[in-house]
C-alpha cells in the first residue's frame, strides 16, 4: 500500500497551493520543504491582486490578502535614474482594481502552507529530498534532515509534484527541462520607517529603472516596514570570462543607484545580498514524466514570465492545475492543460521581451511613458490582457513610430510630399 496519494516537494506558492488543493480533494498528501518554516525566500514579492481569484476557495474566511503588506497603485519609471514618469495602474475608466500586492515571501508562503495543513496535508519541513525513484507502483521519495537532529524520511506515492525550484531534483530525476534559460536577480531587504520617509518614497508607489541594467531592470518594492531593492538581468552573458562577477557588479551598481537617488543611509559594507535564478519560459515542452508520475510546477516547470520576470501567479496556477489533474485521475493531461493556460501568452511575451530588452531606450520613450503604458502593463500582469492579443498591434505601433521618426528627421517638406 502506498503511503500517500501525492508527495509535494517544495513549499513555495506553487507547492503549498498544490498540496492544499489536493488535500481539499480528499487525497493523502505530504508536503516536504528543505528548510524550517517560515524561511527566507529571495523574491521581490510583488504580484497582481488577481492571484486572489485563484486562491479564494482555499481562504474562504479571511482571504489571502491577510499576508499583503502594501498595495501599489502607481509605478515610477526612470531611465538611468532620470526622466521620471509616474504612471497609474488604474485609469478612471478601469472596470476593476488592478493594484499590485506586495508581500514578504516568508509570511506569504507560510500562510499558504498553514492553509494546506488545515486542508489535511502533512507538513514535513527541514527535510531535503535526496532521491526520487519510479517503479510500477509509483514514486519512492527519500529525504533527510542534517544538523543537530538527524532524521530520515522514506515514503511512496502515486504521484509527486515537483515544486522544488529552478535547480530542484524532481526535473532531473526524470530528465525533464535539461536545457534551461535562467535570468539572474539580486536584491536586498532594507528596514524602512515610512513616517520618516522623503516625499519621493510612498508605500503605494513602486519604482522601476530601465537604463541601469542591460537587458533587465531594477526596482524598489514597498513593504509594510521595509523596502525590497533589487535588479535583474534576463540574458546574462554566457561563456564570458568573469561573467558572473560582471553581472553581480552591474546589479549591485543598479541597487546602489537607488540608494543614491533617494539618499538612503545604508551601511553598504554590511549589506546582505540575495541572488537567485529565474527560470524563464522557453516554449512548449513536457512538464510531466511519461505516465504522469512526476509533475513539475512553478519555477521547477520554468514558468517565469519572460517579459516581466514574475512567477508567483503562474506558479499558483500550475499548482492548482496539477492537483486537479491528479484528483481527476488524469495526470497525463497536465502538460496540455498547463499549456492551454499559459503557452500562447508566454510565447508572445517572449517575442515582445526580445524587442523590449534589445531596444530599451526606444521602448522607454514610446511605450513605458505612454499615458496608458502602466495600466497596460498591469492588465498584462493580471491576465486581463494577453500578450498574444497585442503582438500585432505592437508591431504596427513600432512601425508607425519608426516611420514618423524618419519623416521628422528628414523634414516636413519630404513628409508633406509623401
Amino acid at each position: 500500500m502506498l503511503d500517500y496519494d501525492v508527495i509535494v516537494c517544495g513549499a513555495g506558492p506553487s507547492g503549498a497551493t498544490a498540496a492544499a488543493r489536493a488535500a481539499r480533494a480528499g487525497l493523502r498528501v505530504a508536503l516536504l520543504e528543505k528548510r524550517a518554516l517560515p524561511r527566507h525566500k529571495p523574491c521581490g514579492g510583488g504580484m497582481p491582486m488577481q492571484v486572489d481569484a485563484w486562491l479564494r476557495d482555499l481562504f474562504p474566511d479571511t482571504g489571502v490578502e491577510v499576508a499583503v503588506e502594501s498595495q501599489v497603485r502607481q509605478l515610477c519609471h526612470t531611465w538611468n535614474f532620470g526622466e521620471a514618469h509616474l504612471g497609474s495602474v488604474n485609469l478612471p475608466e478601469s472596470p476593476r482594481d488592478l493594484s499590485l500586492w506586495m508581500v514578504q515571501r516568508p509570511l506569504f508562503d507560510n500562510a499558504l502552507v498553514r492553509q494546506a495543513v488545515r486542508c489535511g496535508a502533512q507538513l514535513r519541513d527541514g527535510l531535503t529530498v535526496r532521491s526520487l525513484d519510479l517503479d510500477s507502483r509509483g514514486v519512492t521519495v527519500r529525504a533527510s534532515r542534517t544538523g543537530d537532529r538527524r532524521e530520515s524520511f522514506t515514503a511512496t506515492a502515486r504521484q509527486v509534484i515537483g515544486a522544488d525550484g529552478a535547480n530542484g531534483i524532481a526535473a532531473n530525476a526524470v530528465n525533464l527541462r535539461q536545457r534551461r534559460q535562467l535570468a539572474i536577480a539580486m536584491e536586498v531587504e532594507l528596514p524602512y520607517d515610512w513616517h520618516a520617509s522623503p516625499d519621493r518614497l510612498r508605500p503605494d508607489v513602486a519604482h522601476l529603472e530601465y537604463g541601469a541594467v542591460r537587458r533587465g531592470y531594477a526596482w524598489i518594492f514597498p513593504k509594510g516596514e521595509s523596502l525590497n531593492v533589487g535588479a535583474g538581468v534576463f540574458h546574462p552573458p554566457k561563456g564570458k570570462r568573469g561573467g558572473n562577477r560582471f553581472v553581480r557588479d552591474e546589479l549591485e551598481r543598479a541597487i546602489f543607484g537607488y540608494f543614491d537617488r533617494f539618499d538612503l543611509n545604508v551601511d553598504r559594507a554590511a549589506l546582505k545580498f540575495y541572488a537567485h535564478p529565474l527560470p524563464l519560459w522557453q516554449g512548449k515542452e513536457r512538464r510531466h514524466s511519461p505516465g504522469g508520475r512526476i509533475l513539475l510546477v512553478g519555477d521547477a516547470a520554468g514558468l517565469v514570465n519572460p517579459f516581466f520576470g514574475d512567477g508567483i501567479l503562474h506558479g499558483i496556477k500550475s499548482g492548482i492545475i496539477a492537483a486537479d489533474c491528479i484528483a481527476a485521475g488524469c495526470p497525463q493531461q497536465y502538460t496540455a492543460q498547463l499549456h492551454a493556460e499559459v503557452a500562447a501568452n508566454f510565447n508572445a511575451a517572449r517575442l515582445l521581451a526580445a524587442f523590449f530588452y534589445r531596444f530599451p531606450d526606444w521602448c522607454y520613450r514610446h511605450v513605458v511613458r505612454r499615458r496608458d503604458g502602466t495600466h497596460i502593463a498591469a492588465r498584462l500582469l493580471a491576465g486581463d490582457l494577453q500578450f498574444s492579443e497585442i503582438v500585432g498591434k505592437f508591431v504596427g505601433y513600432v512601425g508607425q513610430k519608426t516611420i514618423d521618426g524618419a519623416i521628422s528627421h528628414l523634414g516636413a517638406p519630404f513628409g508633406a510630399s509623401r
